[in-house]
């Protein structure tokens, strides 16, 4: 009897102990909890001028994607210039985004990193022949629908090749039936 006695007193003690503790010193209960997910403006000056662009809406992101832009802002200043440069231009972009434009590209970054080394090289190589080009050609094929998953996408076109979807002739009616 004495054995069950003892672990209640003991599972009381470390209760008590907690909330003695946290009574005493709610400064460094609340630091926990902001440490995790400090505000804009716990941030340092160094880390909102880095983070800027997602000054906006910072203080609804959940606490492991301030973290990992923490991290970003602290490795910031031993980046390159270029790579600086880049980073902003791609903070700016994504601060851009809407909540449903941003999910699907977390789904896409997720799906492009599954894939097996060749597939990736594919990818990056479309990626750098999208970029070049030019801007009239994007802004034309952002207006076409996506390419369903699983089902390759059409060949980049050329500035001659319209970018119209071919009109293909209506399948043959079945015997039997009227068109």
């Amino acid at each position: 009897m004495a054995d069950p006695r003892r672990k209640l007193t003991a599972a009381l003690g470390i209760a008590l102990g907690v909330v003695v503790l946290s009574t005493l010193f709610p400064a460094l209960a609340h630091a926990q909890i902001t440490m995790r997910s400090p505000t804009w403006s716990q941030l340092t000056p160094q880390e909102q001028n880095v983070l800027a662009p997602l000054a906006p809406e910072w203080d609804k992101l959940e606490a492991q994607r301030k973290q990992k832009w923490r991290g970003l802002a602290q490795r910031y200043p031993k980046m390159a210039p270029d790579e600086q440069q880049r980073i902003q231009q791609q903070m700016n972009s994504w601060a851009k985004l809407s909540p449903q434009e941003r999910a699907v590209a977390r789904e896409q970054f997720k799906t492009i990193k599954q894939l097996p080394p060749e597939k990736k090289a594919e990818v990056r190589q479309r990626w750098q022949e999208y970029q070049t080009l030019p801007p009239e050609t994007k802004r034309e094929l952002a207006l076409q629908p996506a390419q369903p998953a699983g089902r390759p996408p059409a060949a980049t076109p050329s500035a001659n090749t319209p970018l119209t979807a071919p009109q293909s002739k209506p399948a043959p009616a079945a015997p039997g039936t009227r068109p």
